[in-house]
């Protein structure tokens, strides 16, 4: 069989940029060796279900890119892949481990299970109260029937021995089984626990390789427990670094974006998204930070993954999404632009903005950043308050206005460069420099001290509405 791998979030909450690093990870290493990935919902626990999960889950993964090639919308030989769908399956696996006497029923109260375990805290067998249940007599069960009490289902973990991984990420990693105790696998309702369904699961959809965060580590050993006592082999793990804020504590809400639809709303491109992640936890060299998904998809290997955390820079996505920005043909990068402002719903997205496209292209980190940027060429001015006092303050202000207007009505031709001409001398007959002269003019053309170069800015507008523009200033200031 070839390399089969899955991602199974649970709809509890929506998706961040650790689930789909996760996500990501499974996908570059099926696609490297030409596998299938699998996508599954782990919705066993609709108590704790976050309306809309689901649906954003898979929003999230199409606009990255992931096209899993098994899932609840695509379905697949393996289905279904919803597990709410398999419950009668896991209740049956559950009986029959109990009938052949490797797992059985547990009475225990939750409080009861409380009050035990506190008391085995300080003992050099914590895990003992699980196993409380582990040999009832006849009597025992059924005075607990009469009581009405409804038990789980714990598997029969060895109490001797150890369980050991060969993680490709972490390395060997061993745990002593008698500290594992005895875990759930069904519930006091009937629903399956994770450890349970999870490993049914992989082992329905022939998973070869589980790839997760590390925060799931503490699961394997139950899981590889619970597939040998099926008479199955557990599925090469790779357990995946943390993802840190700036400040070292895992990321979370309080460090910004955490959701890629965050970044897609503030105008991020997928291919910058999917870069980056690609590089919080694993690298292919030293050097080499800018690559393409097929780059991407040749060049990841598991071997290459950090075991140490990764810290999210959000400093340095936006530098790379520049990066991508800027490498886009201009045309794609119009449409790109205009697509993202209906979206968004901007009056800007039925304007044609082909010309704007070399103005804003080496300048701004993200698509979200335009309208500020360079939404003065497509209606008018709004001045910043800042940039408004920058050029009140200005001695010469009014006199550079009124000149920079006379300079303009004067030209014979109207482009870039006759502008530059005609503005630099503006700056030389006031006798000082391009940097302090243009300033008033530049608030007056696009309302912000911050802008595409004037010159071209100008020559987009063209004369007329250039002259009202600085006249408007003039008698503003006035």
């Amino acid at each position: 069989m070839g390399v089969r791998v899955r991602f199974c979030p649970s709809p509890t909450g929506y998706l961040h940029v650790g689930g789909v690093r996760t996500a990501l990870y499974n996908w570059l290493f099926a696609r490297h060796h030409g596998g299938v990935a699998v996508l599954r919902i782990e919705d066993t626990d609709t108590s704790r279900e976050t309306v809309g999960a689901i649906e954003q889950i898979q929003r999230s993964l199409d606009w990255v890119g992931l096209d899993f090639d098994e899932s609840p919308a695509r379905g697949g030989p393996h289905g279904p892949y919803l597990q709410s769908e398999r419950a009668d399956v896991y209740r049956e696996v559950a009986e029959s481990l109990v009938v052949d006497g490797l797992a059985y029923r547990c009475y225990q109260s939750p409080e009861e299970l409380t009050v035990a375990r506190e008391a085995a805290r300080q003992t050099d067998d914590p895990a003992a109260p699980t196993r409380a249940h582990r040999e009832l007599s006849a009597a025992a069960v059924a005075a607990f029937e009469t009581q009405g009490r409804q038990p789980v289902i714990r598997l029969k973990t060895p109490l001797e021995g150890a369980t050991e991984v060969a993680d490709l990420v972490r390395g060997d990693v061993s745990w002593e089984n008698r500290l594992l105790g005895d875990h759930v696998l069904l519930r006091a309702d009937g629903g399956a626990t994770y450890q349970l369904a999870n490993v049914l699961d992989d082992l329905h959809h022939g998973i070869t390789h589980v790839i997760r965060g590390d925060d799931l580590l503490p699961s394997t050993p139950r899981q590889v427990l619970l597939a040998e006592a099926l008479g199955r082999a557990y599925p090469v793990t790779a357990h995946l670094p943390q993802i840190l804020g700036p400040d070292r504590k895992r990321l979370s809400k309080r460090h910004g974006a955490a959701s890629v639809e965050e970044f897609r709303d503030a105008g991020y491109l997928p291919e910058a998204v999917v870069n980056y992640l690609a590089l919080v936890g694993w690298s292919y060299d030293s050097t080499t930070e800018i690559m393409s998904v097929d780059e991407l998809v040749e060049r990841f290997t598991l071997d290459r993954v950090s075991p140490s955390p990764g810290v999210f820079d959000h400093v340095k996505l936006a530098w790379m999404n520049g990066v991508h920005l800027r490498s886009l043909e201009p045309g794609d990068y119009g449409r790109r632009l205009t697509g993202y402002l209906v979206e968004r719903g901007s009056p800007l997205a039925t304007r044609d903005l082909g010309a704007a496209v070399p103005l804003v292209q080496e300048k701004i980190a993200t698509l979200g950043e335009f309208e500020d940027f360079a939404g003065f060429l497509f209606r008018p001015v709004v001045y910043d308050p800042a940039a408004w006092r920058a050029l009140a303050e200005m001695p010469a202000a009014a006199s550079l206005l009124d000149a920079a207007s006379a300079a303009l009505a004067s030209l014979a031709v109207l482009d870039t460069t006759s502008v530059d001409g005609a503005l630099r001398g503006v700056c030389e007959a006031a006798g000082l420099k391009p940097r302090v002269a243009l300033l008033p003019l530049r608030v007056a053309i696009t309302g912000s001290k911050v802008s595409p170069g004037l010159f071209e800015s100008v020559a987009l507008l063209g004369r007329e509405e250039s002259i009202t523009r600085l006249h408007a200033a003039r008698v503003r200031l006035s």
